[in-house]
């Protein structure tokens, strides 16, 4: 099994503390460790098993080894292996244990689970039932309202989100993070020439949230040439920074080459990168992105995934959840006050794809809970996440 995701996000403390039985805990943060991974990898991974092997991208041919100890043997579970970066985005990885291991994402905590609750929006609920049963089971649980800015300065990395209530804190929580990831982590995956221009893309990117992801002007917009921004911007996906949203089409080879919009990991960190500015809408849109990813990792079976949807004319619906057959369509609206106008986009949406939107959901800042067209339902956002 590899556990991957964000530095950060608590990919060590769950399997040193969830598994059912104690194992060998190996980290490539050890100098030592990783000098045996590099030099003799084979008597690493021969070492009794069960074990865990932490920060398995900082040496990507042990990968190598761990396919010929599983070849050997397919016993389950022998390894578990976690990473700060994408093994399947990785150029330097040439082996990907197709066939031979599980991938799970670990995203920054969701709001319910900063909570203790241990869970994620009810987006399941809204795929599974009518939309003619939304109002009811929605109104059937309490929530306490809750401002969607404050939950976008906290983000989900456990340590500032659950462990510091001083924004300050919070505040040199997250420049040490950033440091240690320019300063380290990234070198991992590639030599970067220029640290201080790499974080200029982090912060204009930052600023471009929910926005096309248009590389030729954003490179001409800090002065850098378009291959090097799509190198790096490559590298802030692999490293579990940089969230690329795709456009839904029925024609899925379409997908492809429409233009994706960009977002970030953790919205406490994005705002943090931007300058310490105050959030607007597109961090709304963000943070209800980020509870999506985790419900959506969650779900291997059944696969769900996550688009936006935009035409020709200038319609566009913030975010698509494609399940199956069935469709939910999503606005996001951090007005309090949401009318039949701020609709105008789903209700093309629903037109568009007919029987296949099983609903539509306009969340926003504010409290009420109506209908706003047939199959429409505005919502505050605390009642969903």
């Amino acid at each position: 099994m590899v556990v991957t995701g964000a530095r950060q996000t608590g990919k060590s403390t769950l399997v040193s503390q969830l598994l059912p039985d104690p194992r060998p805990y190996y980290s490539l943060d050890d100098l030592d460790i990783r000098g045996l991974a590099e030099r003799e990898p084979d008597e690493l991974v021969g070492r009794p098993v069960p074990m865990v092997l932490d920060e398995v991208q900082r040496v990507p041919e042990l990968l190598m080894a761990i396919k010929r100890a599983v070849d050997r043997d397919r016993q389950v579970g022998r390894y578990i292996l976690t990473g700060s970066a994408n093994l399947l985005l990785m150029q330097a990885v040439s082996e990907s244990l197709a066939g031979r291991a599980i991938y799970l994402t670990l995203w920054p905590m969701t709001r319910r689970e900063r909570s203790g609750l241990g869970d994620v929006g009810r987006w399941s609920e809204f795929l599974d039932e009518p939309a003619e049963r939304w109002l009811e089971m929605i109104r059937a649980r309490e929530s306490d309202p809750a401002d969607w800015r404050d939950a976008a300065r906290l983000g989900g990395y456990p340590v500032p989100a659950v462990g510091q209530s001083d924004p300050e804190d919070r505040a040199l929580w997250f420049d040490g993070y950033v440091r240690t990831y320019l300063e380290r982590d990234l070198q991992d995956l590639s030599a970067i020439d220029n640290l201080v221009d790499f974080r200029r893309l982090m912060r204009a990117a930052c600023h471009r949230l929910g926005q096309l992801l248009n590389q030729t002007e954003l490179g001409r917009d800090i002065q850098l040439p378009q291959p090097t921004v799509r190198r790096w911007l490559n590298l802030l996906e692999t490293s579990f920074q940089l969230v690329r949203l795709p456009a839904y089409s029925v024609n899925r080879t379409k997908r492809l080459i429409k233009t994706p919009k960009a977002y970030w990991c953790d919205t406490g960190l994005a705002l943090r990168l931007a300058g310490g500015i105050e959030p607007v809408g597109a961090h709304m849109e963000n943070l209800i992105l980020s509870d999506l990813l985790a419900w959506r990792d969650a779900h291997v079976l059944d696969h769900p995934e996550l688009f936006y949807w935009r035409t020709a004319t200038g319609e566009e619906v913030d975010l698509v959840v494609e399940r199956g057959g069935d469709l939910l369509g999503i606005e996001v609206k951090a007005t309090t006050r949401p009318r039949a106008t701020d609709a105008v986009h789903l209700k093309a949406f629903r037109s568009e794809y007919g029987d296949q939107v099983r609903g539509c959901l306009l969340l926003h800042g504010g409290e009420s809970l109506e209908w706003l067209g047939p199959r429409i339902l505005a919502a505050p956002w605390w009642r969903v996440l």
